[in-house]
């Protein structure tokens, strides 16, 4: 074994060369040998891969896929055995691959695009034309799809449109206040990042760009269970003391979720929020249609994109760990493993908000996985008018968060004028990383200046002051239900929920 207090160890290639056997099998990983003759067996993306570079230099096909600090948090440290040694890495740097990388990010050139100046970009909508053109098709196709029809997926922006503001007049806006307490932690506006799965399809740094532009602007990334670096790695990546909240899918081994949520807790994440609206992926066929990239593996789930008869969908193909036995009667465990606030990520009825105060959530997002679960579910806006008919009671009991279909400032001044502590912010945060940190900095700086446009026009000098009286909602009022039964058919099932 070698560590930084000992003198190291170097390897001939000759003798690297001779472990390539599935017992006794060695890799060479930016110039660090490890011994991988047991893990290969077990690794998420098949033993196959990693025999294909038995006893050779694995680096290119290592970083197209994973993450800096993947083998050392995975492997025991007497897996490490040393460095190439030094006169021999020349000629490591002239070996031939044997699978090119493919690109994280290709320019179409048949199309002649041309990636404008950041700058340039002045919405949220920007970014997404941007990604369209610049992202791989695979790329593009996982993070934009939703569910069957996207009937959902539509209505989420849709629904925000047809909510108008009463705007009042005469009031002196010259400064606004946007700050905003979420679950303990002060936010420099009311959203956040919502979590959203493999990062790195987007960018090199993926997550780390994310942490690193959400720590600049002063708000609060979710991470996902599913992100493309390690969950350590990506904490490091931010400012010292920023905060950081995970996204828990709940694993069907839970020895390995309560792993990830002792983890957590040791590097100071804040809160978890448990998607609950997944128990199995919906059908999303734009990512179907096209082949998923061979060997992309999740840093922290170990969840891995592969083919089969049905397509090549990532996000279904990368939920198979996924615990669909998930049930109320588990929110006490994931409190008690976690020791940290636990947040219901996925309730869509007034019904099931109500248990989530019974069963000790601290807080509730009001989702529909933004339109990639089940298609035709009702859009989050309208989930929130109908908690304040059939649960009042719950505001100021739990915090309220909503995310889906937010594009622009008014839709996040509607969301808090009907109750929500804040909204999340998905999708369009993978697009910026189309420009990497900066492109982080500037969607989120594009969005506080959108808010804070929209409240001084509102006559709103602070968040806190935004109230129901100030929205129309009655093009969508009919639409709010006020029981959990039909209001006019009689036939009942013959069971019960």
């Amino acid at each position: 074994m070698t560590s930084t207090s000992e003198t190291p160890t170097y390897l001939h290639l000759d003798d690297i060369r001779k472990h390539s056997a599935e017992d006794d099998c060695w890799i060479i990983v930016h110039s660090k040998v490890y011994d991988v003759s047991t893990f290969h067996k077990e690794h998420p993306g098949g033993s196959s891969i990693i025999m294909r570079y038995a006893g050779r230099d694995a680096t290119a096909s290592y970083d197209e896929i994973h993450a800096p600090g993947i083998l050392e948090d995975t492997l025991p440290p007497d897996r490490f055995l040393g460095f190439v040694h030094e006169a021999e890495l020349t000629s490591l740097d002239k070996e031939t691959s044997i699978e090119k990388p493919k690109a994280v990010i290709e320019i179409p050139s048949s199309t002649g695009y041309s990636k404008p100046d950041l700058h340039r970009l002045i919405s949220v909508r920007d970014f997404e034309d941007v990604a369209r053109n610049l992202f791989t098709a695979k790329a593009f196709a996982f993070y934009s799809s939703a569910a069957t029809d996207l009937v959902t997926h539509a209505m989420n922006s849709d629904f925000y449109r047809r909510i108008l503001i009463r705007p009042r007049v005469l009031r002196n806006v010259k400064t606004v206040n946007i700050r905003r307490t979420i679950m303990g932690c002060d936010s420099s506006a009311p959203f956040f990042v919502s979590p959203a799965a493999m990062a790195k399809l987007a960018h090199p740094e993926g997550e780390l760009a994310l942490a690193r532009g959400c720590g600049a602007e002063d708000i609060i990334q979710i991470i996902s269970s599913n992100a493309s670096y390690p969950l350590g790695s990506i904490v490091k990546a931010g400012l010292q003391g920023q905060h950081f909240f995970l996204q828990l899918y709940v694993n069907t081994d839970r020895e390995k979720s309560a792993q990830l949520l002792r983890k957590a807790k040791e590097l100071g994440i804040r809160a978890i929020f448990v998607t609950v609206d997944a128990p199995i992926p919906g059908k999303r066929e734009a990512d179907e249609r096209i082949a998923a990239e061979n060997d992309v593996v999740s840093a922290i789930s170990g969840a891995r994109a592969e083919n089969d008869k049905k397509g090549g969908g990532m996000g279904r193909l990368m939920a198979k760990y996924v615990d669909s036995t998930l049930c109320w009667d588990d929110i006490q465990w994931i409190k008690e493993t976690s020791g940290l606030p636990v947040v219901l990520k996925g309730v869509q009825s007034a019904m099931d908000a109500k248990l989530a105060l019974e069963y000790g959530a601290e807080g509730i997002l009001l989702s529909n996985h933004g339109g990639r679960s089940l298609d035709t579910a009702q859009p989050s806006i309208l989930t929130l008018l109908e908690l304040h008919k059939i649960a009042p009671e719950i505001f100021g009991k739990l915090e309220i968060y909503v995310d889906g279909g937010i594009t622009r400032g008014t839709d996040i001044v509607k969301a808090l004028a009907l109750g929500a502590t804040a909204v999340g912010v998905g999708r369009p945060y993978l697009y910026s990383l189309a420009y990497g940190t900066e492109g982080v900095e500037h969607l989120t700086s594009i969005l506080k200046d959108e808010l804070e446009t929209s409240l001084k026009l509102c006559g709103v000098t602070d968040i806190d002051q935004l109230h129901p009286g100030m929205l129309n909602t009655g093009n969508i009022d009919a639409m709010v239900l006020g029981n959990e039964h039909h209001p006019y058919i009689q036939w009942k099932p013959k069971c019960l929920l």
